[in-house]
């Protein structure tokens, strides 16, 4: 009985060691760390963009185990209230957004600075752009009052900064005969079918929605000026002056002149350092063939990208591998 049972504890024994080196490999993976980045709508910039840094980190999975993956969100409001709940790891906001955000302004006000905001780099100069059906005439934005205008969803950039624009000219919703509240990915259709005048988008170009709009209708591309925009830009040091150039986009062959932001690249203090150092040197590591995945990243330069358009402080594991490259001291 006794050989018996020290036989059954061999077997055993020697099943348990051979079902640890079977099941091996999904135990590493198991171990796998995941992280996720917030963007855009699937028409816009951010959610290619993200896609492009979660192509590049993917890539190395097998030496440092981070599989990343790319979520379609309302925009930069969300992420970074997705951020600060613990809901994303990294995100794509406006840096208008993540000046407020992390100062406590604007809409961040009620709900307080968002302390472990911090910046990694920032990306594509982000026009506001006005895209109106021919027929209405409108070329100035100003010709947009008493009008059908999509001014974007709730928690989106473009919202924001319409939001901020409106103050500064002192116009409330009223002033519009419809003011929708349509997701970048609706809005073309929107246009195209009458069933507003024009709609507002902060986005690089090129970029789907414009091209979607200005291709299936009759579209302008309207001017974004006058004591109001310069007011903004003379306050805040996230504004600029921007033109969108002529012959881009269909039956709008001159430049269209407008103001706008830069799409910066954000995560918390609460991320690990290992994370976002492998992070920031997938994307510099692989900068050419990370400037090839989107037209509106081809005019990249790294060392812009470290010191302009941030507001958060850095990550330790951005600073650690700036500082490897000599981009900071």
């Amino acid at each position: 009985m006794h050989a018996r049972i020290q036989t059954m504890k061999y077997v055993l024994s020697t099943a348990a060691v051979a079902a640890a080196f079977t099941l091996s490999p999904q135990a590493a993976s198991a171990q796998q760390t995941f992280i996720s980045i917030g963007t855009g709508g699937v028409t816009g910039v951010y959610y290619p963009v993200g896609g492009a840094i979660c192509r590049l980190v993917n890539q190395g999975r097998a030496d440092h185990g981070i599989r990343c993956s790319v979520e379609s969100t309302g925009g930069s409001v969300f992420n970074v209230n997705a951020i600060r709940g613990g809901e994303l790891e990294f995100g794509v906001v406006q840096s208008d957004v993540q000046y407020n955000a992390f100062n406590g302004q604007a809409g961040f006000a009620e709900g307080g600075a968002h302390e472990d905001l911090r910046a990694l780099f920032s990306l594509h100069p982000e026009p506001m752009t006005v895209v109106a059906r021919a027929e209405t005439n409108a070329r100035h934005i100003d010709d947009l009052r008493n009008a059908r205008v999509n001014v974007g969803n709730p928690g989106s950039g473009q919202r924001a900064l319409m939001e901020r624009l409106m103050e500064r000219k002192g116009w409330s919703m009223s002033d519009f005969a419809l003011a929708s509240e349509l997701a970048p990915a609706e809005q073309a259709q929107a246009l195209c079918d009458n069933n507003i005048d024009a709609f507002v988008f902060t986005v690089g170009h090129p970029a789907g929605s414009i091209q979607e709009a200005t291709s299936s209708c009759e579209s302008v591309l309207v001017e974004v000026s006058g004591e109001a925009v310069d007011a903004l830009i003379e306050e805040f040091p996230f504004y600029f002056r921007a033109e969108i150039p002529g012959g881009m986009y269909r039956g709008n062959p001159e430049p269209t002149a407008t103001f706008g932001v830069g799409a910066t690249f954000v995560t918390s203090a609460n991320v690990p350092e290992e994370q976002v150092y492998v992070l920031v040197s997938a994307v510099f590591e692989n900068f050419d063939n990370f400037r090839n995945l989107h037209p509106a990243l081809a005019n990249l330069d790294p060392e812009t990208m470290v010191s302009q358009g941030l507001s958060a402080p850095l990550h330790p594991g951005a600073e650690r591998y700036y500082r490897e490259r000599g981009w900071i001291e």
